[in-house]
């Protein structure tokens, strides 16, 4: 991203600060809803039935009119059906769809970059064999509809334990499986739902409505996957960390040895982790299952042979089909393969606004700093910087990236508003440009606080094995 005059990378900056048609319509209508979810859908009162009302009206002109417009009416009475819960939740994921699209269009326009292809939803036919625990968690999550998040109990909870447990043996059911799991423990750390004294509205209502749609025969089959042969540029690293796991997310351009065009991908790594492994401690744990890691934390290309992709561009990562490739400067890469580089469509149900994570390049910009964070001050226009996601597994720091010149990030959307989060920034030291990237400890690292926080995990895990080990032998 750099001003108008400059040329490169992201031309539009005020764009991203542009009102989007139709998107605070759409977004109210979601609000109306979720806020219904809040006290429940057993005896709608009349604010809850007027927030279900706008639902139907934002949907009047699509396929689910009629749909949703009946499930609404029955809904309001308190007479609704399962069938009922899912026509709202499939209305509340097309409304949360049509944002994420509008979204896209617009960071396309502001970047300049070509528009990825429509999405299919075509996806291999496949027999459900369990068909009696997509219903049983069905029922489970309307059951939590008609009592709200006001109205959760353990005993209500506690109903999707039984359904977990015989969903995780079966492959096909494991992404549904982990979704109930996380959904059940986060409402159990709240109850009773009566006490609360802050509901998380929206995130719950995202979880319940992308849950009750995966109980659809054939909505959680696998992607497509092709293969693809080239040359993979990495541009940085997205670290997300949970108390008992962790993942990398590698975003890349791949250029196809045929010559084809650029494509954007991403490959990540996951692993579980005790919670006293923190910190660039976390790469002892991802990097065995990866060694794309240890080529971004070197800063090389990989070429790849017929690794495995999905239509979303995500690589289905394979150790024996890779091999570290020549140097690959990540700011080089930003500037001449990215602005060509198509991003891949997003599958129907990722069209989520959260989902939105855009690499850009910033440069010629002045930095901000106040009460209400970092930005970024670009031709006149500001844009938010997202220091909070800047893992703490790596060299970047708030202070390195304000006293920054370039910047290459994650174009994000959240609250109404885009932000940055900085994967890599180049400042100026001693006269001569420094990249510093939140991945650079990825491969290992000789920096003094990277080394410690290495041995210190070192040691945790050490401990932890002996523990486990004196546990089995009893």
């Amino acid at each position: 991203m750099v001003p108008d005059d400059e040329g490169g990378g992201l031309m539009r900056a005020d764009l991203l600060t542009d009102v989007v048609d139709g998107l605070d319509e759409a977004l109210a209508a979601v609000d109306g809803f979720d806020g219904a979810l809040v006290d429940g859908l057993l005896r709608p009162r009349p604010a809850q039935a007027v927030g279900l009302a706008g639902l139907a009206d934002a949907v009047a002109g699509s396929p689910l009119a009629g749909r949703v417009a009946e499930a609404t009416e029955k809904t309001a009475a308190g007479a609704a059906g399962e069938d009922h819960f899912v026509a709202l939740a499939a209305a509340r994921t097309a409304l949360l769809g049509s944002v994420h699209d509008a979204l896209v269009a617009r960071v396309g326009e502001a970047v300049g970059r070509p528009r990825p292809e429509e999405s299919g939803t075509d996806r291999p036919g496949t027999q459900e064999p369990t068909a009696n625990l997509l219903i049983a968690a069905r029922s489970w999550l309307c059951d939590l509809a008609r009592a709200g998040w006001r109205g959760i109990d353990h005993e209500l909870v506690a109903g999707a334990a039984p359904v977990v447990s015989a969903m995780l043996p079966e492959p096909g059911l494991r992404r549904l499986a982990a979704l109930l799991d996380g959904f059940a423990a986060e409402l159990a750390a709240s109850c009773p739902g009566a006490a609360l004294e802050h509901v998380p509205v929206r995130r719950w209502a995202d979880l319940w409505s992308r849950a009750v749609l995966l109980t659809l025969p054939g909505a959680a089959s696998a992607p497509a996957v092709g293969e693809v042969t080239g040359r993979l540029l990495p541009l940085g690293v997205d670290v997300q960390e949970h108390a008992t796991a962790v993942q990398a997310q590698v975003h890349a351009v791949f250029e196809p040895a045929d010559g084809g065009p650029a494509r954007l991908v991403r490959a990540s790594v996951s692993a579980p982790k005790p919670d006293t492994v923190v910190g660039a401690g976390l790469w002892q744990l991802l990097r065995p299952h990866m060694s794309l890691l240890a080529a971004v934390g070197e800063g090389r290309a990989v070429e790849v042979d017929a690794m495995p992709v999905t239509a979303e561009g995500d690589l289905v990562w394979d150790d024996a089909r890779a091999r570290t490739g020549e140097p690959a400067e990540v700011f080089a890469t930003a500037r001449v393969a990215l602005p060509a580089a198509a991003a891949a469509p997003a599958a129907p149900l990722d069209r989520h606004p959260v989902r939105i994570a855009v690499p850009v390049l910033v440069e010629g910009y002045a930095v901000e700093e106040g009460d209400d964070g970092m930005a970024f001050l670009i031709a006149g226009q500001r844009l938010a910087v997202d220091v909070g996601r800047v893992p703490a597994a790596g060299p970047l720091t708030p202070e390195v990236i304000a006293s920054s010149g370039a910047c290459v990030g994650l174009l994000r959307w959240d609250a109404g508003e885009f932000l940055l989060q900085p994967l890599a920034v180049e400042r100026t030291v001693r006269k001569k440009a420094v990249a510093v990237h939140a991945g650079a400890w990825a491969g290992g690292t000789t920096d003094k606080a990277g080394v410690r926080a290495e041995k210190a995990a070192t040691d945790a895990v050490t401990v932890l094995r002996e523990r486990a080990g004196r546990l089995l032998r009893k």
